[in-house]
């Protein structure tokens, strides 16, 4: 089984170690769970550091529950700082299994919100409006959400790209993550909230 935590680590230090030593000075990779990250970072030499961005993107899909991961995000951005969060689109669950030809799986999807993604993992998928309402209670405001892979997914059959489509391909696709119908569908969905300056 793969486990998701050390492949994005290692992919991480692999394309680190492509940087100039003065890009690769200014980060730093500390492996925790949201629960351990603040202690994480004071044992690293980052005592009681906040951030202008905190990001959790492809992480909370493999989490049973997203409150102690939202929490943890939320304490480590600095009053005014943006929050920027990836999830599983529970809307579009049934999508893949039933391009796939899975219809008992497909039909299942419907009234679920867990599905098994391309590593063959057991995911869970979360809504726009659940997330958003779970972030608002640790003082983050939404801005703005976006769909994420609509049409260039591994759900979409592969269509040959000309190298002068592949600029009009990203285009389609960014147009859709901004739109009412078509982000809906979206297989993943971002959100960007603001941490709340202190009353």
């Amino acid at each position: 089984m793969v486990d998701p935590s050390a492949a994005m680590l290692a992919r991480a230090r692999e394309r680190l170690a492509g940087e100039s030593a003065e890009v690769a000075g200014r980060v730093r990779l500390v492996e925790a769970t949201a629960e351990r990250a603040r202690a994480a970072l004071d044992s690293a030499g980052l005592a009681g550091a906040r951030f202008a961005g905190v990001l959790g993107h492809g992480v909370i899909m493999y989490l049973d529950e997203p409150r102690s991961l939202v929490a943890a995000l939320a304490e480590l951005a600095e009053p005014g700082g943006i929050v920027s969060l990836v999830a599983k689109n529970t809307t579009a669950l049934v999508t893949q299994p039933a391009l796939a030809g899975d219809w008992a799986q497909a039909l299942a999807a419907f009234d679920t919100d867990r599905g098994v993604n391309y590593l063959g993992l057991d995911t869970r998928a979360d809504t726009v409006e659940g997330l958003a309402a779970l972030m608002a209670r640790h003082g983050l405001h939404r801005l703005a959400w976006y769909g994420v892979r609509l049409f260039t997914d591994p759900w979409t059959p592969p269509l040959p790209l000309a190298a002068d489509a592949e600029e009009l391909a990203l285009e389609v696709e960014l147009q859709a993550s901004r739109r009412d119908r078509y982000r809906q569908m979206s297989r993943l969905f971002h959100v960007i909230a603001q941490r709340r300056p202190p009353v």
